[in-house]
């Protein structure tokens, strides 16, 4: 009997906010050293990849790289030319040069900063939608959040950390009217990703539907601050106040607005399968069967759901959607987390607060809009827009979220042996 009373008080005392927060950050943090530290430098070096050693470097890859150069030396660029690296913002590279100041590498500052940032967001989170939605709504949230397999960009030299919680903050800050504040961190926010732009319309149009003060008008041109600040260096040092989108298009082959071959190609990856589709004739029927078979699974259970039952008609349905996942891979998460995202937003706009969807469309479109369709699934994630919309809907939907909590676990853990193997993630 006491041993029970003492487990149950055990439980009450982790359940507390401050303990589950921590708690959830803490074993989201565990499963990525797991992969990045624990399985991944006992493989061999994969095909395009390389062999993982033990110790910080595991976090440095791919964009990391340009983010440590900017911090350690500053951005690149020949006369009035800019260099690649003028494709990614300031802020971040300068809170890593002032961690650096206490003895620590570049590295280590970065994944200490991103890590950190992420811990305040979900602080933020959990108790801005336990305001509005309720507890258990706040703890589904802040619980994929943590899980969801793109949060391992919030554990490495990635920015995602760091903007999930200046524009989170921003966002929660207007929502409690408190505009100075939503319009410093609004600033620092789009000093860190392009991506911050979308706080602007998003401040200004729930300024117009609330009719709130001339302040909040305020705020969101206070919120632009940040990138008019960065526009004005590179107009000082390239001549060029738009470098940072100049660059997209010279160094990154980006298009011009949306990107209709990319998303067309991603369509056909999705039908014909990734190793085929740009071949004029099918050579190989497999994936386009396999797909098929599975589109007529999927009516057969939407059409006998009742009979079925919720219980087998919801874990079939997670099942299938895990049978996707492994025959399409990538080009199924960034369309599902675009175009899906986009759905999810206008499907609960009125179990969302006002500002919430009104940045979560505007983000979205700056993605559509952003001349490429490499990353989205990672930059969807950082709209928290979503993640906001997910915990909504996986606290009306319980199973659904036990059996997403599995498959992030899969991936997260993947990703993190991927991405210490330097392997394209997102």
């Amino acid at each position: 009997m006491k041993l029970r009373v003492s487990i149950q008080k055990l439980g009450k005392f982790f359940w507390q906010p401050l303990w589950f927060i921590v708690g959830i950050w803490l074993l989201s943090r565990g499963l990525i050293l797991v992969g990045m530290l624990g399985i991944a430098p006992l493989l061999e070096a994969p095909t395009g990849g390389i062999k993982t050693e033990w110790g910080w470097g595991v976090f440095s890859a791919w964009d990391s790289n340009f983010y440590q150069e900017i911090a350690t030396a500053n951005y690149d660029g020949i006369g009035t030319t800019p260099g690649a690296n003028v494709a990614f913002f300031p802020f971040f590279p300068l809170t890593i040069r002032i961690v650096m100041r206490l003895g620590l590498s570049a590295e280590v500052a970065g994944t200490l900063i991103n890590n950190l940032a992420f811990l305040g967001t979900l602080f933020i989170v959990f108790y801005w939608v336990k305001r509005t939605n309720g507890i258990k709504t706040a703890q589904w949230t802040t619980t994929i959040l943590a899980w969801c397999p793109l949060s391992l960009f919030t554990a490495v030299v990635y920015t995602e950390g760091l903007f999930l919680f200046l524009s989170t903050a921003s966002l929660w800050a207007f929502d409690r009217q408190s505009y100075l504040q939503a319009a410093v961190w609004g600033m620092l926010a789009t000093a860190t990703r392009i991506t911050g732009l979308a706080l602007i319309p998003a401040f200004f149009l729930t300024a117009w539907y609330k009719r709130v003060p001339v302040t909040a008008y305020v705020t969101s041109f206070g919120s632009a601050l940040g990138v008019l600040l960065y526009s004005g260096y590179c107009w000082v040092q390239f001549n060029d106040p738009l470098a940072f989108i100049t660059v997209q298009h010279t160094e990154w082959n980006r298009s011009r607005g949306i990107d209709w071959q990319g998303w067309g190609t991603m369509l056909v990856e999705i039908a014909t399968g990734r190793n085929q589709w740009h071949y004029e004739n099918l050579w190989d029927l497999l994936h386009p069967f396999l797909l098929f078979l599975m589109s007529v699974i999927a009516y057969g259970l939407w059409h006998y759901r009742d009979c079925l039952g919720s219980t087998f008609f919801d874990y079939s349905c997670c099942g299938l959607l895990f049978l996707l996942w492994l025959l399409i891979g990538d080009p199924l998460l960034n369309t599902i987390s675009v175009l899906g995202g986009i759905y999810l937003l206008w499907h609960l706009r009125n179990q969302l607060s006002f500002i919430v969807v009104t940045y979560g469309f505007s983000a979205f479109g700056l993605l559509l809009v952003s001349g490429g369709t490499i990353s989205l699934s990672r930059l969807a994630y950082g709209i928290i827009s979503l993640g906001l919309g997910l915990g909504v809907l996986l606290s009306n939907y319980p199973r659904w979220g036990y059996a997403m909590l599995g498959f992030c676990t899969v991936l997260l853990v993947s990703f993190s042996i991927r991405f210490a193997q330097h392997l394209w993630v997102a």
